[in-house]
């Protein structure tokens, strides 16, 4: 099962996926071994720390981070799985929009972003098969 049916099967949320996405883009990024830190998503996400407690709360529940009481927060591997998915499909749409269309780099990532949530898993499935087709590949924008 992919990583994306696997969130759809937990009923996450876009925000949720938005932060398994985060935490895996601050790990990716930033080198946080050790877990991330919740002021690191809020910041990130610019929502509030409250925001991110509540939202962690509900992944921890559903078994794809773990956090020690207020300590940082460390995807599990199903959490990073399904992180590294969203953050894939991002990035190769935004390549996409950035290379194909001319669109410019912050307008295609903020719009990458709602597009990976809004198209079906089936039909992201086949743009990705296609992009990946036409050797449009992540990293290159």
């Amino acid at each position: 099962m992919a990583a994306t049916e696997q969130g759809q099967d937990l009923h996450l949320t876009m925000a949720n996926e938005d932060y398994l996405e985060c935490m895996v883009r601050i790990e990716q990024e930033e080198g946080a071994e050790g877990g991330v830190r919740s002021v690191d998503i809020a910041t990130r996400l610019e929502v509030s720390k409250a925001s991110v407690n509540k939202a962690v709360s509900v992944l921890k529940a559903q078994g794809l981070v773990e956090q020690a009481h207020y300590g940082r927060v460390m995807l599990t591997p199903r959490g990073r799985e399904i992180g590294e998915a969203v953050w894939y499909r991002h990035r190769l749409l935004r390549t996409f929009l950035i290379k194909e269309l001319g669109v410019p780099f912050e307008r295609a990532d903020e719009e990458a972003c709602q597009m990976e949530h809004a198209v079906s898993e089936d039909t992201m499935n086949r743009w990705l098969t296609y992009l990946e087709g036409q050797n449009i590949m992540v990293g290159e924008e």
